[in-house]
């Protein structure tokens, strides 16, 4: 009797495993019959297409509850354009999940990606890049430490005036800057917030100077500046017809 029971465990045991399989194949647990027919997307939208997330999501949603490839779907959205992290998940009995954070971009990078806020670099093909965004640029592994020299600039320049357009690290190790006035600050590799502060101190007088305007300095020196200037622009002439 003992061998029996046995026996009929086994199969009640194989048969709770192939069952499924068969089901499967036959399409059973397939789109069919256990269809998910909503989709429930959650995040801040602000740049990232409903439209063509629904579009995204739409053919993994067509495989059904139990089989549809969750990692499938999931890396298809975090391919979209603004799309920093994706998270996909289904719910009983037809609802497919998805959680959106989108990037919050914070500065262009280089000619052809943004930089977000969280410090991530995402292409910026095919979308469409927020004025005003400064330019930084160098190497992908140095992005806080760009990052970091442009904050400390713009807080150094703001007093006087003068804003941060632009910040480049080059290949090597050498800073450079671009002020919203035009000109170009070649900082160097060493000693960089020193020569920034120093150069700070000088430029009130600098702009001071109605004659000339400043096109480059370069701080690479130990006692000074080289600095480099052009004509101002002519003013228009002044029309006087019709003036009395």
């Amino acid at each position: 009797m003992m061998p029996l029971l046995r026996l009929l465990g086994w199969l009640l045991a194989v048969g709770l495993v192939v069952l499924p399989v068969v089901a499967v194949l036959n399409g059973w647990v397939g789109a069919n019959h256990w269809p998910l027919t909503k989709l429930r997307a959650t995040g801040q939208f602000d740049r990232v297409d409903e439209a063509l997330l629904r579009e995204t999501l739409l053919p993994h949603a067509r495989s059904g509850f139990f089989a549809i490839r969750l990692d499938d779907a999931q890396a298809a959205v975090a391919r979209l354009p603004w799309v920093e992290s994706a998270e996909v998940r289904k719910r009983w009995p037809d609802v497919l999940e998805v959680v959106v954070v989108e990037h919050v971009p914070f500065a262009r990078w280089g000619e052809d990606r943004l930089l977000s806020e969280h410090g991530r670099l995402f292409p910026a093909q095919g979308i469409e890049v927020p004025e005003g965004l400064p330019l930084l640029d160098g190497p992908d592994t140095r992005t806080g430490e760009v990052v970091e020299i442009y904050n400390e600039a713009r807080s150094m320049f703001q007093p006087i005036g003068v804003g941060v357009r632009a910040v480049k690290l080059d290949a090597r190790g050498s800073w450079t800057l671009g002020l919203d006035n035009g000109a170009e600050v070649v900082v160097g590799r060493s000693a960089a917030r020193a020569r920034m502060g120093r150069f700070v101190r000088l430029m009130p007088q600098l702009l001071a100077q109605q004659v000339q305007r400043l096109v480059r300095a370069d701080l690479r020196y130990t006692n000074g500046f080289a600095l480099s200037w052009a004509p101002l622009p002519e003013a228009p002439p002044v029309n006087t017809q019709g003036q009395s």
